[in-house]
């Protein structure tokens, strides 16, 4: 079993940055695909961002596209997702998710992605 945590969201306004977490413990995840998920009240959970397990290869939605950053650093079991000149369309639940599987993709569609962590209410004023 893994556990996912994420942290970091909060209240900010239009314009201001907000760095998320995500700690993964109870297995290894240092090999498997991990991504940010997100879901606006009545909305399907959207793709943010993924990146594949050593980093080399990163991919984000076109919304978040240059102002998003995905990062992991396997020594420590973290994924972060770096938020930049946020909008009041990025107010969402944020979550956290792993692939758990061996091979080189980021997948877009949740169902993709096996485990899944509580989530981070991110919430932009305008």
């Amino acid at each position: 079993q893994v556990q996912l945590v994420e942290s970091g969201g909060g209240l900010v306004q239009a314009g201001d940055s907000l760095r998320l977490s995500c700690a993964a413990t109870g297995r290894p995840v240092n090999t498997f695909t991990m991504g940010w998920f997100r879901q606006a009240p009545g909305k399907e959970r959207e793709f943010v961002s993924g990146i594949t397990w050593n980093g080399g290869r990163t991919d984000y939605a076109d919304a978040v596209k240059g102002r998003f950053t995905i990062s992991r650093d396997n020594s420590k079991s973290m994924v972060y997702l770096e938020m930049n000149n946020l909008k009041p369309e990025d107010t969402a639940v944020y979550y956290c998710a792993l692939r758990w599987k061996l091979e080189v993709t980021i997948p877009i569609q949740p169902n993709e992605y096996f485990y899944w962590g509580q989530g981070t209410q991110v919430t932009v004023s305008s």
